[in-house]
């Protein structure tokens, strides 16, 4: 049985930091919401509680039931999780008389206690919080202060509790790595066996014993979580796995034939679909992006359902859902808001009748790259930049039509070519350019023009959870630029993209 670690999230935009910290120091661990609590069974080695941006002293702050973990698991409050824990045990939680946001260095630690091990006196860590804890119980005790925040962390007596009133899981909090090995190996007896290779073993053997005979049909897309995720079933059980590629009219110039013809030598049995009228057809006039990746998702689904339907006694729909997407589908009050559907997560309709398997469904997307190195797909595969699920259906803002398509398709390839001829296709996590719903004056020769407006965005991130803009060379962008309104029929302006998520998302819609 896979140990893990439970992170209870109580809505911290650092929450999938943790995750991302605690997995890279290969422990397995699992986000869930504080009011959507997993069954907790003997792989569960621990918990940690996530910070907040509620006050404990809130009327409608989180709530949960101390009494499932506390002395039962090792448990590590952060942030507000520590001041939760502290004001229901009896101590007090009261306004910082200044906002303690930032920097701070950690002038006091009592190196006694496990969770400190090795951590330096003077120590660097990240402060975030506008409540601060005053008294803490009797049987607490204060073992690390700053000169400003006296129970910068504290232990409760004769327990495998801790809390910490900053962020160990940002790079800020220079010690934070090791403070968080030590709660997970010292105090939660955590083996750090869970890795790349391991992941593989396990979830080939699982899908043979899940599946069994069974067919799978599976929607490739030619990006790397489908990919990964058709490998994987296929080396569980070969033959029974059905590839279908459908081409929805919205993905990259030569996408479709360049996708089929990267999967010939991989031994995966593929089916490619052309319904790219039937996608336009129905995107008519819409605009809101919602309502497009409904349509999409709808349209999907039928000519896909029309596929399987020719391959006999198919039981399940293979998916390459990853982790963000379903974290960020889960929408309850507080942590996890929804920001936007994922039309590949969630139930299917009822005329389909297909189980979902998602090979996939707990990882980010660097450890999806890793599993699939191990895997040993392609780099050029693996390496591709994501690409959203509706294409260039949310890279064209307002409503779609071929023109639009053909436009976006053909600035967006000279684009990506420029990346990747300067070197630069690599050194970025994912790019695309967008179609914007104005039109600028120009001037081309002697003739005035009002034509359309593209956008160039590229970003360097991690696992898509957060994203800066990339500094692409002014040169670089001056050439782009420059073929892109002379050889784009249409396009008279570009502009480049520099927000960063958050407080934008990668995507524009």
């Amino acid at each position: 049985m896979q140990e893990k670690i439970i992170i209870l999230d109580f809505g911290s935009q650092y929450t999938q930091l943790i995750a991302r910290r605690v997995r890279e120091l290969n422990v397995y661990c699992e986000i869930h919401p504080f009011n959507h609590l997993p069954e907790f069974d003997q792989s569960v080695k621990g918990v940690i509680f996530s910070g907040s941006p509620f006050s404990v002293r809130q009327e409608d702050a989180p709530q949960i039931d101390l009494s499932l973990f506390h002395q039962q698991y090792p448990l590590l409050g952060v942030c507000y999780g520590a001041q939760y824990l502290a004001h229901t045990s009896g101590g007090e939680v009261i306004p910082s008389t200044i906002r303690e946001y930032g920097r701070a260095n950690l002038q006091y630690i009592d190196e006694t206690h496990s969770l400190l091990k090795n951590i330096p006196h003077d120590s660097q860590v990240w402060m975030s919080h506008g409540d601060t804890i005053s008294e803490i119980p009797e049987e607490f005790e204060v073992i690390a202060s700053t000169d400003t925040v006296k129970v910068a962390a504290y232990h409760i007596k004769g327990t495998k509790t801790y809390g910490i009133q900053f962020h160990p899981e940002v790079t800020h909090s220079t010690d934070g790595k090791q403070l968080l090995e030590n709660f997970l190996v010292d105090i939660c007896g955590c083996s750090q066996d869970w890795t790349p290779d391991s992941f593989v073993e396990s979830t080939i053997s699982s899908l043979r014993g899940k599946l069994g005979n069974d067919k799978v049909v599976l929607g490739l897309s030619g990006g790397v979580d489908s990919s990964v995720a058709a490998v994987l079933l296929h080396r569980a059980i070969g033959p029974n796995l059905h590839c279908i590629f459908v081409d929805n009219g919205l993905l990259r110039k030569d996408e479709f034939a360049q996708v089929l013809d990267s999967y010939k030598h991989m031994g995966l049995n593929v089916r490619g679909i052309n319904a790219k009228d039937r996608f336009l057809s129905q995107l008519a006039g819409i605009k809101d992006p919602e309502q497009k990746r409904k349509v999409i998702g709808r349209v999907f689904i039928e000519v896909f359902d029309d596929a399987a339907h020719e391959v006999q006694d198919v039981k399940w729909l293979g998916q390459g859902t990853i982790y963000p997407d379903v974290i960020e589908s889960v929408s309850v009050k507080g942590p996890s808001a929804t920001i936007k559907s994922h039309h590949n997560v969630g139930g299917l309709p009822d005329f389909m009748k297909l189980k979902v398997v998602e090979p996939l469904n707990t990882l980010f997307k660097d450890e999806v790259r890793k599993v699939g190195k191990t895997l040993g797909i392609d780099d050029v595969i693996l390496g591709r930049h994501p690409f959203p699920g509706p294409g260039l259906a949310i890279r064209i803002l307002g409503d779609i039509t071929a023109e639009k398509v053909a436009i976006l398709q053909e600035a967006d390839a000279i684009y990506i070519n420029n990346l990747k001829t300067s070197g630069w296709y690599d050194k970025v996590w994912q790019a695309g350019a967008i179609f914007l719903p104005v039109q600028s004056v120009g001037v081309m020769g002697d003739e005035r023009t009002y034509e359309n407006v593209i956008c160039l965005r590229a970003v360097g991130s991690v696992d898509g959870m957060t994203a800066d803009w990339s500094h692409l060379p002014y040169e670089l962008l001056a050439k782009i630029s420059n073929e892109i309104i002379n050889n784009v029929k249409g396009i008279n302006r570009v502009v480049y993209d520099i927000s960063s998520k958050p407080p934008a998302t990668i995507e524009w819609e």
